[in-house]
């Protein structure tokens, strides 16, 4: 059986606005496949053949001195296409970071990303619907999972790339459960069919029961004899 690929892609950009002529400047991509690294990465500085914004300079620190002897665009487009051809790419504010690619490869005659990907995943929207009205910026949420994000004084394509491959596996954990089963020879089709392996139970120990009860006795006495638990099993 083949292995789920998945591409975890970050880039950094001139500025915040493809639409007014911002380009791309940094590209990092780390592989997984079957929701672990593979050791494959795709990490390209370029040479925007434009000025960088103040503001975007102050959050990644690159500049264009740096950038000038550094490929153009053009230059590692089959590189990088070749790279993200038939994986999921998985990418934290997916809109931004597609806009720019595409605007990029538009410019030399390239067509769309959604048509080299297998499918684009936003972890933004991802991160929204799990934490609703909470703070979501990659800093965020890796507060949130407990990630070590301490050499992130600047934003930078691969480090950022990183990083949100530790938050997504980590907001995903469940699904670990389900490569293992498909490792094992379980495929796909078996649980869309409702055809699933085993269910492992696991019985309380003595104590642990003691404990359960110990709860439940508490929450009786607190909410006058209204605990849920027991109201639903009686």
């Amino acid at each position: 059986m083949s292995a789920h690929r998945q591409v975890i892609l970050d880039t950094e950009t001139t500025g915040l606005e493809w639409r007014q002529g911002d380009r791309v400047i940094e590209i990092g991509c780390i592989e997984l496949l079957n929701r672990r690294p593979s050791g494959r990465r795709l990490h390209r500085y370029l040479n925007p053949e434009r000025p960088i914004g103040a503001g975007a300079q102050a959050v990644h620190g690159l500049t264009d001195e740096f950038l000038a002897d550094k490929p153009k665009f053009a230059d590692i487009a089959d590189e990088l296409l070749e790279f993200l051809n038939g994986a999921e790419v998985i990418i934290h504010n997916a809109p931004f970071d597609v806009g720019f690619l595409d605007y990029e490869l538009s410019l030399i005659g390239r067509g769309p990303l959604a048509k080299v990907c297998g499918a684009i995943t936003d972890t933004l929207k991802m991160a929204r619907e799990l934490r609703p009205g909470k703070k979501n910026s990659l800093d965020a949420l890796c507060a949130e999972f407990g990630i070590d994000n301490s050499n992130r004084q600047l934003h930078g394509a691969l480090l950022d790339a990183e990083l949100l491959a530790e938050v997504y596996l980590a907001m995903t954990r469940g699904q670990e459960s389900l490569m293992i089963a498909l490792d094992a020879g379980v495929t796909a089709s078996d649980f869309a069919a409702g055809e699933r392996p085993p269910i492992r139970v696991l019985a309380p120990k003595p104590e642990e029961l003691a404990e359960h009860e110990r709860v439940l006795a508490e929450i009786d006495k607190a909410s006058g004899g209204k605990t849920l638990w027991r109201l639903m099993t009686a």
